[in-house]
């Protein structure tokens, strides 16, 4: 079993940052992935959806309050980008090469998570197996990242590493966990 913790660092912008923390941990048993966030601090000035009565694969989920995991290995250019909604709606793509070919996986129809809203803050745990995707003799490289929408209606993101002049997850040079 491979662990890692990790701590997201905010983009810097002329945006105000709201005053949170996220941290969690990934690790890798086998083929099993599972990453658990939790985002901290004062909640009152965040845009957190509420649950969904009826939690399915949906599009554009990271114009609100999204958290997200992408995968790839050192042997391929493709990458997968995992959204996951406090709401608990969520959705996976696939991509052929950096934002090219973009389409939902097909290989996961569902994606087991969960989560807990506190006073002061959030957790969210996800666990599936990536099997259809990746081999499980290969290396995964990983990117953990968050989008955090404020109720002034500003977006703030969050990353491991923020290697260019503007948020942008799908950077390969940001995958920087190797699982």
């Amino acid at each position: 079993m491979i662990e890692r913790a990790f701590l997201l660092k905010p983009f810097l912008s002329d945006e105000p940052l709201p005053d949170i923390q996220i941290t969690g941990s990934i690790y890798r048993s086998s083929n099993i992935i599972a990453v658990r966030y939790e985002l901290t601090g004062l909640m009152a000035g965040l845009v957190i959806p509420g649950p969904a009565a009826g939690p399915f694969r949906k599009h554009s989920l990271w114009n609100d309050t999204c958290f997200e995991l992408f995968l790839g290995t050192w042997t391929s250019p493709r990458y997968w980008e995992f959204n996951i909604s406090p709401s608990g709606h969520w959705n996976v793509y696939r991509f052929n090469d950096y934002r090219q070919g973009m389409q939902e996986e097909p290989a996961i129809t569902s994606l087991p998570f969960h989560i807990e809203n506190r006073q002061d803050g959030l957790l969210l745990c996800l666990e599936f197996l990536a099997d259809k995707m990746i081999p499980p003799d290969q290396a995964i490289v990983a990117a953990v990242t968050a989008v955090v929408k404020t109720t002034d209606g500003g977006m703030t993101y969050w990353a491991l590493v923020h290697p260019g002049q503007r948020p942008d997850f799908h950077r390969r040079d940001g995958f920087i966990i190797e699982l």
